[in-house]
């Protein structure tokens, strides 16, 4: 889906009218999560958000990831696998399963760690740490109460916030604000605050801040024609990213996120890079939704994160971790 702009902005009559459905799918969260769950004998580092789209849950994962590995410890990844046919618990095999199957995401993920797929989390966590995980890291799930998590990360995109602060279908909201932070050991903010989402969290929540950094790939497209095509939440994102990096975008196309690409699709995308002269680029989660063969004929573009101060974020991870 593409979301509607009032979700942002707020204007016009629908944030009234679907109120009374955003209080009854308010309700309904809570009483979900009121649940018990399981205990993992391990650490489980949740990377979640209040919203629903791209925040930069998969990003933080990754980095998180990479620390703990390089602590020495099997860090293994679970997701629900969105977008994917496979209910799990599955380990995600990069080398065979489709993203049609597993979700792009976790094809991301599997590349640095084992990573799981499956409805049930606690279900997902049991069959990883059978497999030798030390530490479980969520990429999303902050309103699954099958598992207990020792960390919550509430993610925020900072040019996006938390919208017009209210819960689907009236807003972007998977949950109150409010009952998120309550959850959350920390707060991670991506970027600056453009939409005044600190402002919304209570002052005792910790607050983690990094912003998104072109990475080798993209820096490589510095002075290069290209046309950029992206089926993420927030295209513009990767756009910018293009931008920081220094390549010359002379035609940008969007599509919703988690877009399978259709042949003819693909096909006008290859037609219009040619006539302009251009390369085409798109994202990792979206090169995974390719076909094998045009993949070979597109560039990749990613990104990372840069935190404004690493060592608290290290130390951070000494306590989450022990």
């Amino acid at each position: 889906m593409i979301a509607p702009a009032f979700w942002q902005t707020g204007r016009g009559p629908w944030p009234h009218v679907l109120a009374p459905v955003a209080a009854l799918v308010a309700h309904c969260t809570a009483r979900r999560l009121a649940r018990p769950g399981w205990r993992a004998p391990v650490p489980v580092i949740c990377c979640g958000n209040a919203t629903v789209g791209g925040a930069g849950k998969t990003t933080l994962a990754l980095d998180l990831g990479q620390r703990i590995a390089g602590r020495g410890l099997a860090v293994h990844f679970l997701s629900r696998g969105h977008g994917g046919t496979i209910r799990g618990p599955h380990r995600v095999d990069p080398a065979r399963d489709p993203a049609r199957m597993v979700g792009d995401e976790p094809l991301l993920l599997a590349g640095l760690a084992p990573t799981w797929i499956g409805a049930d989390r606690a279900e997902t966590a049991r069959a990883a740490i059978a497999a030798g995980a030390d530490v479980l890291v969520m990429d999303d799930g902050l309103q699954n109460s099958t598992l207990v998590k020792t960390t919550t990360l509430l993610v925020i995109d900072g040019a996006r916030g938390f919208g017009n602060g209210r819960v689907l279908p009236a807003g972007p909201l998977r949950e109150p604000v409010a009952a998120a932070a309550a959850r959350a050991t920390a707060a991670v903010l991506i970027g600056a605050d453009a939409a005044g989402a600190l402002a919304r969290l209570p002052p005792s929540l910790p607050i983690l801040r990094a912003h998104l950094v072109a990475d080798a790939a993209a820096r490589a497209l510095a002075g290069v024609r290209v046309l950029a095509f992206a089926g993420i939440a927030h295209p513009e994102k990767f756009y910018a990213t293009l931008a920081q990096a220094g390549a010359v975008i002379v035609a940008r196309r969007g599509f919703p996120d988690h877009h399978r690409f259709r042949a003819r699709e693909l096909a006008a995308l290859e037609a219009e890079a040619a006539r302009l002269g251009a390369r085409p680029v798109t994202t990792p989660k979206d090169a995974v939704r390719l076909p094998p063969v045009l993949r070979e004929r597109v560039a990749v573009a990613g990104v990372g994160l840069a935190w404004t101060d690493p060592a608290v974020l290290e130390a951070a991870l000494d306590l989450w971790l022990a």
